[in-house]
């Protein structure tokens, strides 16, 4: 998994540091929704069915680097 030196970085938040790499993958690859920011970057939201939380992951526009990843707290379904 590619990543930025701001998710190496913010990985290690305490808030973050449940969240595994796999999950990261499945939102990637899996989305429940897709949304193109005005930056080019990707946001991708999936439920991670052992939390119950989506995870947003934000993808650079590469379409495989990973800039940021967190449960998104003001997502709602549908």
């Amino acid at each position: 998994m590619k990543t930025t030196k701001y998710f190496d970085y913010t990985r290690n938040r305490s808030d973050r540091l449940k969240i595994k790499e796999e999950w990261i993958i499945y939102v990637m690859e899996n989305p429940e929704k897709i949304e193109i920011q005005s930056d080019g970057r990707i946001r991708k939201w999936a439920k991670i069915e052992e939390t119950f939380k989506y995870l947003r992951v934000i993808i650079l526009e590469d379409g495989e680097t990973v800039h940021n990843a967190f449960f998104d707290r003001s997502f709602k379904e549908g």
